[in-house]
């Protein structure tokens, strides 16, 4: 029986297409590359003669009058998500939409109703948020195998930013937005509970983005968390740090693992009994994130990233840029 598959639409032609979800997108089997968008037609056929995507677009409109487009994947930038997800949503398209899907939980708020209200699905694409690596993560801590979880520490620090949007206020630019999204959701992934404080300081640009951000969480149950993600790591290279720490009543576990890595992955578990060695494979994470959503709209799944928790991220980002005065 042949495999069904979503019609896909892409509103934008963002790096981040090219280079990670597209690729992804091609490795989904219930996945049709239908359509691609751009600002200009150009760039969209361009996008489409490299990819093999069946039509392209000169504006993001046309995409969205097409009739046999089910689902839209939009990167644009953040300022962006807000109009363009709703007028998605209008036109009776499914959406994955790049992360963080708002500017503010209002916002987002405001996205989900009019995904109920048209009768369709509203995803943020946290990528990897689908890997088994962080399955894996989330079951050892579900275990009990290190106890009570009571404190996480996490950084994503990276470098090389020109000109690009992240650069820019107006356009939802800044560490937070970009890297710091990653984690408040890896840890608000491993300890559901209400956030009942947030402290945070930041290093500005003359522009006004925060290229340094650190932050502090306290939960209701007493649980805390900490993170630092900056945009100026070094200078003259393309190196990146990622860290995590989950620290248990019984032990804790440590990982250096790159957010949305792939491949054979390691983290290690210590205990009083001695350190264990954890062994994940994991695929491409764009196409794992793919596949569900289509899943999703073909069989009735429920969404991997709710509207819940994607709420309670934004939120958090919300105090926390609060905080900084950004």
């Amino acid at each position: 029986m042949e495999q069904k598959k979503v019609n896909w639409g892409i509103l934008g032609t963002a790096n981040i297409a090219r280079w990670a979800t597209i690729p992804g997108m091609k490795k989904a089997d219930n996945c049709r590359l239908y359509a691609i968008a751009g600002r200009s037609l150009e760039k969209a056929r361009s996008f489409a003669e490299q990819f093999g995507i069946e039509k392209a677009y000169g504006s993001y409109d046309e995409l969205l009058a097409d009739d046999e487009v089910q689902a839209v994947y939009i990167p644009l930038p953040n300022d962006l998500h807000l109009p363009w997800v709703t007028k998605a949503l209008q036109a009776g398209k499914h959406v994955l939409c790049e992360k963080p899907l708002a500017m503010n939980a209002e916002e987002a708020r405001r996205m989900y109703q009019t995904a109920r209200e048209n009768g369709v699905i509203l995803m943020e694409a946290y990528a990897y948020l689908h890997s088994p690596y962080v399955e894996s993560l989330k079951g050892d801590v579900a275990s009990g195998v290190i106890g009570d979880v009571d404190y996480i520490d996490t950084s994503f620090v990276t470098q090389g930013y020109t000109e690009d949007f992240r650069l820019h206020k107006e356009h939802g630019g800044g560490a937070m937005y970009d890297l710091g999204c990653y984690c408040t959701t890896m840890i608000l992934s491993l300890i559901e509970d209400e956030v009942e404080s947030v402290r945070a300081s930041a290093e500005f640009t003359d522009l006004g983005v925060d290229m340094l951000t650190t932050a502090q969480m306290r939960f209701a149950g007493g649980a805390r968390a900490a993170f630092t993600v900056g945009m100026n790591l070094g200078a003259g290279s393309n190196s990146r740090f990622d860290r995590l720490f989950i620290h248990g009543s019984k032990g804790s576990i440590r990982s250096d693992v790159e957010y949305n890595q792939e491949g054979t992955l390691h983290y290690t578990i210590y205990t009083r009994e001695g350190a264990q060695v954890r062994e994940v494979f994991v695929p491409q994470n764009y196409a794992l994130e793919v596949s569900q959503l289509g899943r999703c709209i073909l069989e009735g799944e429920t969404p991997h990233i709710t509207e819940a928790f994607s709420v309670k991220n934004s939120e958090v980002i919300d105090r926390v840029l609060q905080a900084i005065g950004y």
